[in-house]
């Protein structure tokens, strides 16, 4: 794994749509107060507005986080930048700290703009009409081939991805997911080459145990990471670091800091300084 994305200390401290525990997720104030709070990875979600332009949002319409009931990929970009994300925010009374306050949907462009030194997950959502074509020369118009990883939990979209990206490092899809945990089940095998450079994946997924010490040797050994999502609780955040995974992704960034920070790495250094 050549690329500058791998080269910071493990474990590896994600914002998981930067920090959803305090602001409205997948926007510039999230991923702003993330990397304030100590972590050196944000992660994001896209799709493609009608006219052509990365959108940072996880679901497919605008109604969970902007109360519009339409689908981003039918929206210019001119549309989707007046709605107000902030609406989509409650705080632990239930208030609406945001609503009002500004904040809209942001493009891949503008995060890169305002996150110049941070490294970036970027996971593609849209399956149809493809963008990968249109996310790669977005990266690599703004120079973040070394700074960011792509993945989509979608196999074809992977597969396509691949075709474009070159060196830029890439993640697992469901089922190259499912065919590493098989090659575990099976005994490690030989002959086994891992399709990405890491792991993206919660604990377990409908029952089935995907992080567990054995995983994590084998991902290991066939020089993969393991990055997992989304830990919110501190002791399952203990417990996966001591394990020797090598990264969490949070909703919390400032919980994630210090519990990396208490926390015993596998890799020395007793988790980020």
């Amino acid at each position: 794994m050549s690329s500058r994305y791998f080269t910071p200390p493990r474990p590896r401290l994600f914002g998981h749509r930067g920090f959803p525990a305090r602001f409205p997720e997948n926007t510039l104030p999230s991923f702003a107060a993330a990397l304030a709070a100590g972590l050196p990875y944000l992660e994001l979600d896209v799709w493609a507005s009608r006219d052509g332009h990365v959108v940072v949002h996880h679901d497919e319409t605008l109604y969970r986080m902007c109360g519009k009931w339409r689908r981003i990929r039918n929206l210019n970009w001119a549309e989707i930048k007046s709605c107000d994300t902030g609406r989509g925010f409650r705080d632990r009374d239930g208030r609406r700290p945001f609503l009002g306050q500004g904040i809209a949907v942001p493009s891949l462009e503008e995060v890169f703009e305002a996150c110049p030194e941070a490294f970036i997950n970027i996971e593609i959502k849209q399956t149809d009409p493809p963008i990968e074509a249109l996310v790669v020369e977005t990266v690599r118009r703004w120079r973040r081939e070394e700074t960011v990883l792509l993945a989509s939990a979608h196999d074809r979209v992977i597969k396509r991805l691949r075709a474009l990206c070159g060196a830029i490092p890439t993640g697992f899809s469901r089922g190259e997911i499912a065919a590493f945990l098989d090659w575990v089940k099976r005994g490690c095998r030989s002959g086994y080459a891992p399709p990405g450079a890491a792991l993206q994946v919660p604990v377990s997924h409908h029952g089935t145990p995907i992080v567990f010490p054995e995983s994590v040797v084998a991902a290991h050994a066939v020089g993969i990471e393991i990055h997992v999502w989304t830990i919110n609780d501190p002791s399952e955040m203990r417990r996966l670091l001591t394990m020797g995974v090598d990264g969490l992704m949070s909703d919390d960034a400032a919980l994630l800091v210090a519990t990396a920070r208490e926390s015993v790495s596998p890799f020395g250094g007793g988790g980020i300084p």
